[in-house]
């Protein structure tokens, strides 16, 4: 580590220091007016999550109520600020204070940065074959030439008829048995997790092409979601990640699965034409307990009785937040993400919105093994997406480091430190930083650097 990187982490942090200081000062020039705001804007944040929970758990009067009030609450607080004369001053200090909650969180990252998944130098594949689907992501294929240029690497091209029905793992298998040496897929997350697991069983590097609608596994690996045409590049020029393949019951997944509220919505017919309508429409018997079946979850020795929702996912992701989960910063520690949710009524939704992870409504867990049961002999599961149902009880598990992925080598999104970070801040380990004597010590690490679940007090690794 050079000098200069070494005091970085030192000159993060007093600038951290600086911003915070400087929205205090701000506050204080905004006078008894400037804290009433800023309160306000507290209680403001609580009256919006009211009215967000009335919104989606009532019908008819409450929930247009619930939706005013929802508007009513920031439009209220705005008002307020400008006849008080603050709105500048508060609006200046809250910048402020953004600006030193970044800084702040680059301060600590500088300091410890995170590792990216090693990667493995291997010959490129001479006989790979793609599965591409043609409608996905609103026809990528088509629009980014994936085709042609695919063919031009060498690549054989297999296209799915999306007027019928196709097993796309079987074609995986076929694929492998005429002599396939690497298995690729353009397509949506649910189509990668089925050819994953063919490429898993049989040793064959993965290729990734991020054609679907989402790309949520694309964008973990670090690909870009803009330019699917890219990821080919792995083919000529690429290395090899290895990473964990999820398991529920059977079935292979790359992202999540999803149990609860969600997973019965997406059964509709009507989802996907549309999601809002949909959605609005089963949320308040699936809120309040009329509609779905009574679950039950197990992961590792911690019990979840009777979650709302229910989110597991192939490794965890960075941020502990239900509405955002950002991205996973690794997807090889072995261990499967575990969020819950659970809300009973308008003043834990309050809690929830005022206090966020540490709110009682949220469980954030990790564990090996997640085993969900429910007062019914199969309940509806969202894999990936898709729409499922399985018998109970349900197990997640996590085959670790099962899967061969070929990347291209230069990705856009591989860089760590362009990864969102799962720390906790703690203003306490920023001013340490600041107000240390010299750059540190040159190579300097954390112990505990590289353990699954180093980042979040409230998880536990069972």
């Amino acid at each position: 580590m050079t000098d200069r990187a070494a005091r970085r982490p030192r000159v993060l942090a007093r600038i951290a220091l600086l911003c915070a200081a400087g929205a205090v000062v701000a506050v204080g020039f905004a006078g008894p007016h400037g804290l009433l705001v800023l309160f306000c804007a507290l209680i403001a944040l609580a009256v919006m999550a009211v009215g967000g929970w009335w919104t989606l758990a009532h019908r008819g009067v409450p929930r247009v109520v619930g939706a005013v009030v929802a508007v009513a609450a920031p439009v209220g607080v705005l008002v307020l600020a400008v006849v008080a004369e603050v709105a500048l001053i508060v609006a200046l200090a809250l910048v402020l204070w953004g600006l030193g909650l970044a800084f702040a969180r680059s301060a600590l990252r500088a300091e410890r940065p995170p590792k990216p998944m090693p990667a493995v130098e291997t010959p490129p594949p001479r006989r790979p074959v793609l599965i591409m689907n043609p409608k996905s992501g609103g026809g990528k294929v088509e629009k980014f030439d994936l085709v042609r240029r695919a063919e031009e690497l060498g690549a054989r091209v297999v296209l799915l008829d999306t007027s019928a029905q196709q097993d796309v793992a079987e074609m995986a298998r076929q694929a492998v048995a005429d002599g396939a040496d690497l298995l690729g897929v353009a397509g949506g997350d649910g189509t990668q997790a089925l050819v994953a697991a063919v490429a898993a069983e049989h040793g064959l590097p993965f290729l990734v092409i991020s054609a679907g609608t989402r790309n949520h596994f694309a964008l973990d690996l670090g690909l870009d979601r803009t330019d699917p045409a890219t990821c080919l590049d792995a083919l000529r020029d690429g290395v090899e990640l290895r990473v964990d393949l999820g398991r529920v019951g059977e079935r292979a997944f790359v992202n999540t699965v999803s149990f609860g509220a969600y997973a019965q919505i997406v059964q509709s017919p009507e989802y996907r034409d549309a999601k809002t309508a949909t959605a609005l429409d089963a949320l308040p018997d699936l809120l309040l307990g009329a509609d779905g079946p009574h679950l039950t979850a197990l992961a590792g020795a911690e019990r979840l009785d009777a979650p709302q929702a229910l989110l597991v996912s192939n490794n965890p992701y960075a941020a502990p937040d239900p509405i955002s989960l950002g991205r996973r910063p690794r997807l090889d520690r072995g261990v499967l993400g575990v969020l819950g949710i659970r809300v009973d009524g308008a003043a834990q939704a309050a809690d929830l919105a005022l206090r966020g992870d540490r709110a009682a409504g949220l469980t954030v867990l990790s564990a090996r093994q997640v085993t969900v049961d429910a007062d019914a002999v199969e309940i509806p599961v969202a894999v990936d997406g898709e729409a499922l149902f399985l018998p109970t009880p349900v197990v997640c598990s996590l085959a670790a480091r099962a899967l061969r992925v070929r990347v291209p080598r230069d990705r856009p999104g591989a860089d760590p430190n362009q990864q969102i970070h799962a720390r906790r801040l703690d203003w306490r380990d920023v001013v340490r930083l600041a107000f240390r004597s010299g750059g540190g010590r040159p190579g300097e690490s954390n112990p505990r650097e590289g353990h699954p679940m180093e980042n979040h007090p409230r998880e536990n690794h069972l």
